[in-house]
């Protein structure tokens, strides 16, 4: 039974890198659609389905940044890697903050971009299959996220919407970090001092 490729949405404004860069991703078994500025790239995600982004930085009409921020108000799952010859630590902390999954500096090796997208999609693909679960086993006790009992030896506790669905994404995480300002926009929609704090 044939498998489909991963469909990548790839936003790059520099002619010869986009046109090599989208040979080579498609001969490393990618379906590719390539965008030559920020605005052609947000109207081809809003007309299709794509697995993972790759968004230069300095793009004329949007930037990556920008592009970002309007694919993450559609979609807030979709993996995004950030391409880009800016490597201050203010950039790079810059790509993550906007909700890059992963910030390349150019000139960067085309092998070592594949397995970085296919370690992302792999994690992506994992995180989607435990977003579809309902019950967790946590150490001893069991948790039914959607009537949001905890429960242990026969004893239950009701959680409030807002601890469930933190419990929940710590359930998600196991064995792995979870980021307090995912938590935050995710379950309080801000990411700021009051709602840490009620965090």
């Amino acid at each position: 039974m044939a498998t489909t490729k991963p469909r990548l949405l790839l936003a790059e404004d520099e002619l010869n890198l986009g046109d090599v860069l989208k040979s080579y991703l498609e001969m490393s078994d990618f379906d590719v659609v390539l965008a030559r500025d920020g605005e052609a790239a947000y109207k081809e995600f809003q007309s299709g389905e794509f697995d993972l982004c790759i968004f230069d930085v300095m793009m004329p009409k949007k930037d990556g940044f920008e592009l970002a921020k309007d694919v993450r108000n559609t979609d807030k799952d979709i993996p995004i890697v950030f391409l880009t010859a800016k490597n201050l630590q203010e950039d790079v902390l810059n790509g993550f903050k906007e909700g890059g999954d992963d910030y390349i500096v150019k000139p960067f090796n085309s092998e070592e971009l594949v397995y970085r997208i296919q370690s992302i999609l792999k994690r992506s693909q994992q995180i989607r299959k435990r977003s579809q679960q309902k019950e967790f086993e946590i150490g001893k006790f069991h948790f039914n996220y959607p009537l949001r009992i905890l429960s242990l030896d026969g004893q239950e506790d009701k959680l409030s919407p807002k601890e469930a669905e933190l419990l929940k994404m710590f359930a998600q995480h196991k064995n792995d970090v979870l980021p307090r300002s995912k938590a935050l926009t995710e379950i309080w929609e801000e990411d700021n001092y009051f709602t840490a704090r009620s965090m």
